[in-house]
This record gives structure tokens, sequence and C-alpha cells, in this order.
């Protein structure tokens, strides 16, 4: 059987922010953290098509965490 394993690696002004905010919606087989400006999240699994699916979800997840952290950072101000 194949496995299928990625990391995406991503600059934030709030990474601490953006990467628990994407937490809750990984699937068992994404991992998530923030690392200083960075938020790292790898992507595993044994079916190329699944892989696909979940890092399109991912990065339409990680477009809203960004404009929801983004917003709460200006309402802090």
């Amino acid at each position: 059987m194949m496995q299928i394993e990625g990391t995406i690696t991503t600059l934030h002004q709030d990474a601490a922010c953006v990467a628990p905010a994407l937490s809750p919606d990984n699937l068992r087989s994404m991992e998530t953290r923030a690392e200083g400006d960075r938020v790292v999240t790898t992507i595993a699994g044994t079916q190329l098509r699944s892989v696909i699916e979940s890092v399109d979800d991912y990065l339409m997840n990680l477009a809203v965490a960004e404009d929801a952290c983004s917003l709460h950072g200006k309402s802090n101000r």
C-alpha cells in the first residue's frame, strides 16, 4: 500500500491564533501546530484522491482561520 505524506507551511502575523482555529477541522491523518510565525500542517494518507481532497479542504479552512484571526487582532487594538 502506498503512503503519501506532505507538509504545508504558511506564514502568519498570528500563527498562535490560526493553528488552534484549524485544529478542530483536522482529520485523524492531519496534525497542525504553530511554530513562531508559521503554521505547519502534516497530512498523510494512503489514497492520493483523499489526500488531495484533504489539502483542498485544509486550504479553504486556512483562509477562513486567517481572516478570523486578523479580524480578532483588529478588534483588540
